[in-house]
């Protein structure tokens, strides 16, 4: 039973215009295809969909919408920096950022907002940590 799922990401946009420019200025992504009627844009992330679509109700989330993985924080945060992107800070049990970047063990993390509030983690798991989800994606943990 559901052996032929797949998975998409959702984020809302309160300006769906605003939030393309963003997804194409700062994550240099282009729709892989816009709908129509509703203008709704569908970007493709290592394989994954992010379908970004118009609603009064972006930014209301306080926790992580979407998350990055990268084989270079450094790089990408630095990137993101040049393109006008501030990261958050953090400091409570269990989570504490320098410079905007936590080290949580398996893997280095930053967050930051898109245009439309909602909250992106960037991280680069260690080499354990991405052998670990290899072996999660084909059923061979546990």
């Amino acid at each position: 039973m559901f052996e032929n799922l797949t998975a998409m990401a959702v984020l809302p946009a309160k300006d769906l215009e605003r939030a393309k420019q963003w997804w194409r200025d700062v994550l240099g992504r282009d729709p892989k295809f816009t709908d129509e009627m509703s203008g709704n844009a569908f970007y493709d992330v290592g394989g994954t969909i992010v379908l970004v679509y118009a609603t009064g109700f972006a930014g209301t989330a306080q926790n992580t919408a979407l998350t990055l993985e990268t084989d270079d924080l450094d790089r990408d945060v630095a990137a993101l920096r040049d393109r006008g992107v501030v990261f958050h800070d953090y400091d409570f049990p269990g989570l504490k950022t320098v410079d905007g970047i936590a080290d949580l063990g398996g893997e280095r993390s930053a967050w930051f907002s898109d245009s439309e509030d909602n909250i992106i983690a960037l991280g680069e798991p260690t080499a354990e940590m991405r052998e670990l989800a290899r072996a999660v994606r084909s059923g061979a943990a546990g």
